[in-house]
């Protein structure tokens, strides 16, 4: 359990990617050179969240696809992708061809469930299966085993003069299976996935089952994962915002972002009662301080601390700095450089 004697192990960041409907090049452009900001600064991993129908991104895994074309260390996550919108066969094919393209620094993650606004897009997005689609774990099982390298079609071998057949899916990148991981807001979701070789992201969401008390609820869940995948790797998410370069314009403007979102986090919300983490604002010092008496983050050796969403691409270099240049060494952490490169990632 992390204390401050004990150095967190992995830094990683998350963000959404937000662009303009007129010009969506942009702020894709932003989100990869926000990637590479995030290598060139020493950070572990670099996480991207899906937003369909929304401005932010849609596909992560073609996102990520030209990231690796302009990194070369830094571990690529997803967080999350929702499987209902995902056909588990295409999404194993697409995944594989990443992860031979980034040279087996893919982490992708997963959730499941009905997709957000399922009775407003259900006739688009399934028009004659909605209501057989399964949005089980099942679901992730699928994908599991075909990324794993199961049989996804009963026929292979050679057809006709040239045309070669695989009854697996191709590329088959060895490693992927071991990098999995499942994003999760309950206790059953963090048994289940460890249970079934996943690591678990754990974010500033959880379900109020057993207290009204976030960190408390999240603690509870990392320790049930850890139960039942003592090998498994598991990451707590939290909205985190260093301001020790920060102008006095960014620091209101940042005051003002945590402000209007601290309602929500004061009980639980809607029939799911989940709960929201209170985003940290302050110097790396401050913030330190308040994640080492946070009994989730002392459940964790690593984190994907989420950039918030609806700030501008100086906002995001400038808090992306401060973490890897002042809360970062704040927490005991070392930056990713060609000193210190990310050893064999557990099998999990």
């Amino acid at each position: 359990m992390p204390s401050p004697g004990v150095p967190l192990e992995k830094l990683g960041f998350l963000t959404i990617g937000l662009f303009d409907e007129a010009d969506p090049r942009s702020g894709h452009e932003s989100t990869l050179r926000v990637i590479e900001l995030g290598e060139q600064l020493g950070f572990d991993s670099a996480w991207l969240r899906n937003r369909h129908l929304q401005y932010g991104i849609s596909s992560p895994v073609a996102v990520l696809a030209a990231a690796t074309q302009r990194t070369s260390r830094i571990e690529l996550g997803t967080a999350v992708i929702p499987l209902a919108w995902e056909n588990p066969l295409r999404l194993a094919e697409d995944l594989a061809t990443v992860d031979v393209l980034s040279g087996g620094r893919l982490n992708p993650g997963f959730s499941v469930g009905p997709p957000m606004h399922w009775d407003d897009v259900r006739a688009a997005l399934y028009p004659d299966t909605a209501d057989v689609e399964d949005f089980s774990y099942e679901r992730v099982a699928r994908l599991l085993r075909f990324v794993e390298g199961a049989p996804a079609s009963t026929f292979a071998g050679r057809e006709g003069v040239v045309e070669e057949w695989s009854d697996r899916v191709q590329p088959h990148s060895p490693g992927l299976r071991s990098r999995l991981w499942y994003g999760g807001a309950s206790l059953r979701s963090a048994v289940w996935a460890g249970e079934n070789g996943l690591h678990f992201l754990s974010s500033s969401v959880v379900k109020a089952e057993s207290s009204e008390d976030f960190a408390t609820e999240q603690a509870a869940q990392l320790q049930a994962f850890r139960a039942a995948n003592p090998a498994g790797r598991a990451s707590q998410g939290l909205v985190v915002i260093p301001t020790d370069s920060a102008s006095a314009e960014q620091r209101a403007k940042y005051a003002a972002y945590v402000e209007a979102r601290l309602p929500r986090t004061a009980t639980p919300q809607g029939p799911a009662r989940l709960m929201f983490a209170a985003d940290l604002v302050g110097t790396s010092e401050q913030i330190a301080e308040q994640l080492y008496a946070h009994a989730g983050f002392r459940e964790v050796t690593e984190v994907v601390f989420a950039l918030p969403f609806s700030f501008e691409h100086a906002d995001h270099v400038q808090i992306l700095s401060d973490m890897a240049q002042h809360l970062g060494p704040a927490l005991g952490w070392s930056p990713l450089t060609p000193g210190r490169e990310s050893g064999p990632l557990p099998t999990g």
